[in-house]
């Protein structure tokens, strides 16, 4: 009957407002989660995603020209939010970031030297032909792929900056320790590195295994450290995000500054916000 055509049309009618409000909300979920993230890097002016390398651009069907561009629109990107605020008195440099080849947690399948200079190559020599101050290559866990970021950096002429992680106990997942690592390092790659920090570990994981008396631990000049003190493993087990306790990541901090002298870079890692940043920056400075 007539009627039952109007009500078939209507039902259709509505499924197709109710099919459009979907995919609205998808678009707008989309657009929102990687523009927070894009904003995010900026304004720390961290250059990139953490895993923006080959492989990872490999799994969601990036090719290395669409690497390349990102890398570069990234760096563009910064150098507004750079000629926007920099002055004789406050100068910015932009730092790109880059990551393991795996898990920062867990060394997994190791690299050789050589491998792992071949395989950051083409994001590192990308980053050299933009206008970034330097590279820093985020949670590292072991140092044959620490040395091979260093050796392409060097290769490139452009200055990079490594960041290791550490376990509980103050060594890197691969079993090395800090000094270890850092004198290792240094001596292979006859001291490029910038500077050295530690990042993706509590403090109560490594002041234990810091003496300010040693040339090593000078070498140290930034801490991003996460807001939990659990181990890696729980971290990875856990279904929640651990916040930790703010006060004492800011003493962390406050005693870290008393066994690195040349501790200058401070920021946060996992489970931080801002809130752990106020918190850490009210210590910091009215102790200084």
């Amino acid at each position: 009957s007539y009627l039952s055509i109007c009500y078939t049309v209507l039902y259709m009618f509505f499924f197709f407002l109710l099919l459009l409000f979907f995919f609205f909300v998808l678009f707008l979920f989309y657009f929102f989660f990687f523009f927070f993230f894009k904003q995010k890097t900026a304004y720390e002016i961290y250059q990139c995603d953490w895993s923006s390398d080959v492989c990872s651009s490999d799994l969601i069907g990036y090719s290395l020209e669409s690497l390349d561009a990102i890398n570069r629109t990234a760096v563009q990107e910064l150098e507004i939010i750079r000629n926007n605020y920099e002055n004789e008195n406050f100068k910015i440099a932009i730092s790109v970031c880059i990551g393991p080849r795996g898990d920062g947690y867990s060394p997994g399948k190791k690299m050789s030297v050589k491998m792992a200079e071949e395989y950051h190559s083409f994001q590192i020599k990308t980053i050299a032909d933009t206008n970034a101050d330097l590279i820093s290559a985020l949670t590292m866990n072991y140092n044959e792929e620490a040395i091979g970021i260093v050796n392409a950096a060097k290769k490139n002429n452009i200055p990079v900056v490594i960041s290791y992680t550490v376990e509980t106990d103050g060594k890197l997942p691969s079993g090395e320790s800090l000094e270890e690592a850092i004198i290792f390092l240094d001596k292979e790659t006859d001291n490029y590195v910038s500077y050295f920090m530690i990042n993706c570990a509590h403090p109560d994981h490594f002041a234990s295994v810091l003496y300010p008396d040693s040339n090593w631990t000078s070498r140290i000049k930034g801490i991003r450290a996460n807001a939990s003190n659990k181990s890696h493993s729980e971290l990875d087990e856990a279904e929640t995000l651990d916040v930790g306790d703010k006060e004492q990541l800011a003493r962390g901090y406050q005693h870290l500054k008393t066994l690195l002298p040349n501790l200058s870079i401070i920021g946060g890692c996992c489970g931080t916000d801002h809130t752990h940043m106020e918190e850490i920056c009210e210590v910091w400075f009215d102790n200084n």
